[in-house]
């Protein structure tokens, strides 16, 4: 392999590495700010928050495929820049580019559809919901 195919190749291995960092902090974003929007719900009791801790959910989830979604696309480059497809991709030197890779697994509702993106997200909201379900209860029964 030339030297040139290896730069390209380290150079799209940086680009999955970022949006790979950008993925863990939003998620770890998500969690930080529904727990906090969560505890000043269970402190006031203002339903208010509950809904607003939700949004931002909502918000990270989209946030969190898109970032996904373009990982994916820069894994498809280096599998064709490194040329371990079967059928690979004309990709010019140093080209960087993302959109060639359209539909399938490259296609922005399968990265937002994904196991692990729906699992953390729906897990959120399961047990946003849960817990504002719990404290209505409690509050409805004078308890």
């Amino acid at each position: 392999m030339s030297p040139e195919k290896i730069k390209h190749l380290e150079f799209i291995q940086n680009v999955i590495t970022r949006m790979n960092t950008n993925s863990f902090q939003i998620k770890g974003w998500s969690i930080v700010i529904a727990s906090a929007l969560l505890a000043i719900y269970a402190s006031t009791k203002d339903n208010n928050f509950f809904l607003v801790a939700v949004f931002p959910t909502l918000i990270f989830w989209f946030l969190d495929s898109y970032y996904l979604n373009q990982e994916r696309k820069f894994r498809g480059l280096y599998n064709d820049v490194a040329g371990v497809t079967d059928e690979p991709k004309e990709i010019k030197p140093f080209a960087m580019r993302p959109d060639l890779y359209v539909g399938g697994k490259y296609s922005y509702w399968s990265a937002f559809f994904s196991i692990t993106i729906l699992k953390m997200y729906l897990s959120i909201i399961v047990i946003l919901m849960g817990i504002f379900s719990y404290f209505e209860f409690c509050i409805n029964k004078g308890g």
